[in-house]
């Protein structure tokens, strides 16, 4: 089989890219996706919140989901469901099998990545204790009790203050379980203030900063943890330990970008964000091999996901139409409290946008974006905090053809 554009992965950014494609003018477009339908994460994610910047209204997420289906559907965009990807070759030749085709290979002129991200997991961790039912990451809690009405525990303690684990202390109480408190290792929170205030504040769930689980306790069914203070290094301090009496843990502790595949097709990783290197195109490094959403880096809102998609599908289209496309030559440098930037490498002959986190939260900054010490951007904001991504839009012509660009907050 031979199609023009493949996207693996049928979630906001796959849905979203799809849609732009056929937008441009391309018409031989194939969605890629394992599970039994399309809309990725979002299926499970009932509560609302999603679409204030892409629609102008809240919705659920199997609402905002089903906008972008319904579109798929009445554009005739081709699509495959329970069919998993197992390879992606650099010569972007696509091996998949099928429930319902069995083993496929595709060749593809242009490969969208758009796989998501996973959740990490005990192990990942390194947790001590022993292994007993009851221990869950909070997406998987999630879609027990969202889409398959089972309910995982009464008595919780949550490890981590990320979106999806203060979404669940919220809906794991409104389902009548006791949530004794979420814990969390760094002295301030993962999560969005307005999930901060709306899962944790309103339902009376503590927050414990500086905490993490030491131990976990219990043989066929959890029993309990141990918890303990942590120092300024991260390291729990001896003798603040205390034993809390519960029947399950939520791991809420982080997203990986799913990965897997970009590094069977030769596509170099960016090791603070965990994913892909690419360009002001969102091209990686392997020609005609494209990545967007949070396969590319974790996102705090959907909306932005299928934005960003929606941006690489137009130059996904271009590249079809026009030929190929180069990683620019000038770098972009994560400075001074900056935890990451995307795109890594720019040309700067068109309009971009750069994404980038802070280290730590701050207050009354400045953004700034510099070529070899003149400054091309600069922003000022009342503040910044990790669990918010900041976008710089920088114009065409702005830069240099050599010399790299940094970005710091100060």
């Amino acid at each position: 089989m031979i199609c023009q554009a493949v996207i693996i992965g049928g979630g906001p950014a796959g849905l979203a890219a799809a849609l732009r494609l056929k937008e441009c003018g391309i018409e031989d477009i194939l969605i890629l996706e394992r599970e039994p339908t399309l809309g990725g994460i979002l299926r499970q994610c009932i509560h609302d919140g999603f679409g204030l910047v892409r629609f102008k209204k809240s919705l659920s997420g199997p609402e905002y989901a089903q906008r972008f289906i319904d579109e798929i559907e009445v554009a005739g965009i081709k699509y495959l469901t329970e069919c998993t990807v197992i390879d992606v070759t650099e010569d972007k030749i696509i091996t998949a099998v099928s429930k319902h085709h069995g083993y496929l290979e595709i060749k593809a002129k242009a490969v969208l990545l758009t796989m998501g991200c996973r959740e990490r997991t005990r192990g990942a961790l390194a947790i001590p204790g022993t292994r007993p039912a009851g221990v869950y990451t909070a997406g998987v809690a999630q879609s027990y009790i969202n889409l398959q009405d089972v309910m995982v525990g009464k008595e919780i303690v949550i490890l981590g203050s990320g979106d999806i684990g203060l979404i669940m202390a919220r809906r794991l109480t409104l389902e009548g379980a006791h949530v004794k408190g979420v814990y969390e290792i760094l002295p301030y929170p993962s999560g969005l203030p307005r999930n901060i205030e709306q899962c944790l504040n309103d339902y009376d769930i503590p927050l414990h900063l500086s905490h993490t689980v030491v131990d976990i306790h219990g043989q066929k069914r959890l029993k309990g943890v141990t918890v303990a203070r942590c120092d300024e290094s991260l390291r729990p301090i001896e003798g603040t330990e205390s034993f809390i009496a519960c029947d399950t843990l939520i791991l809420s502790v982080g997203l990986i970008p799913e990965n897997e595949l970009s590094l069977s097709a030769g596509v170099k990783l960016d090791s603070r964000t965990r994913g892909a290197f690419v360009d002001e195109y969102y091209q990686t490094n392997v020609e005609g091999i494209f990545a967007a959403g949070n396969v590319l880096h974790v996102h705090d809102l959907v909306d932005f996901v299928s934005l960003e998609a929606e941006e690489m599908a137009a130059h996904v289209a271009s590249y079809l139409k026009s030929g190929s496309t180069s990683l620019g030559n000038v770098s972009v440098v994560a400075g001074q409290n900056v935890g990451h930037v995307i795109p890594q490498k720019v040309c700067g002959d068109s309009d971009f946008t750069l994404s980038l986190r802070v280290r730590q939260p701050m207050k009354n900054v400045s953004i700034v974006v510099a070529q070899n010490g003149q400054v091309v951007f600069q922003k000022k904001m009342r503040k910044a905090i990790p669990a918010e991504m900041i976008q710089a839009k920088i114009k065409a012509g702005k830069l240099k053809p050599e010399g790299d660009l940094e970005v710091t907050v100060q």
